[in-house]
């Protein structure tokens, strides 16, 4: 059976801000589905904030095993209902993948526990992301290290708690570094944060990015048995 992902993004900056626009036409929630659908053993649709319910309706979270989230400038207009509704089904065995400034994405906030705060700057710089944990399936296919030429700099510190895995980091043209690749577990749920994709770069049409967040959807895709008990049972006797 495929992995069955639905590509979230606010779809805001590409209404209001032609370079957007030009580099992602359809939104970038479509270039990534795209992608994945191309790769195989994807099936990826696209969900969004305007949409009712922002897309995510206990129906379409149920026919989700992988969840993608790019938010920036709206992360305020998420309502908070919608926000306890995926928290849940990430507990229970859902994967979630963070892009980006969805560092700062309430579900994201949530899950991590912490402000998940950084430095940052937009101004082109070059990034070279680094392979810190070779062999992990997330990176397969990648060599030990790529480059976008433009990006916005993400600094240290990063306000998130330590991660069970750090796999990928990046250093920029004004020397900064950062951890950009982090794996987490919530209850039964994995977690990814991957941190290129500035809406004003064409991050998501490299192939090295469709690569990773490729792979990142089999590994975050939820495993056998990978649930959590509902509630908190009160057992009258024991197992004796």
């Amino acid at each position: 059976m495929p992995v069955r992902v639905t590509v979230w993004n606010e779809f805001v900056h590409e209404k209001k801000n032609p370079a957007v626009a030009e580099i992602y036409p359809e939104g970038i929630h479509e270039t990534i589905a795209q992608a994945l659908n191309r790769a195989g053993n994807i099936a990826a649709r696209c969900a969004w904030l305007d949409q009712p319910e922002h897309g995510l309706t206990d129906e379409v979270l149920a026919d989700t095993d992988v969840l993608i989230w790019w938010g920036h400038t709206a992360h305020h207009r998420v309502e908070d209902r919608i926000v306890e509704r995926v928290h849940g089904r990430v507990l229970a065995g859902m994967g979630i993948i963070v892009l980006h400034s969805g560092h700062h994405a309430k579900i994201f906030k949530k899950l991590m526990g912490t402000s998940c705060n950084l430095k940052w700057r937009e101004a082109d710089d070059r990034e070279i992301l680094w392979i810190t944990k070779p062999n992990h399936p997330i990176l397969a296919g990648i060599d030990d290290h790529f480059v976008l030429p433009s990006e916005e700099m993400y600094g240290e510190y990063f306000d998130v708690p330590e991660p069970l895995e750090t796999i990928l980091i990046s250093n920029f043209t004004g020397g900064e570094v950062f951890r950009s690749g982090l794996t987490y577990t919530r209850g039964a749920g994995r977690i990814f944060y991957f941190r290129p994709g500035h809406e004003t770069y064409p991050t998501f049409h490299d192939a090295n990015v469709q690569r990773i967040i490729q792979n990142a959807c089999h590994w975050a895709a939820p495993v056998a048995g990978g649930t959590v008990p509902v509630g908190c049972p009160n057992p009258k006797k024991g197992w004796v």
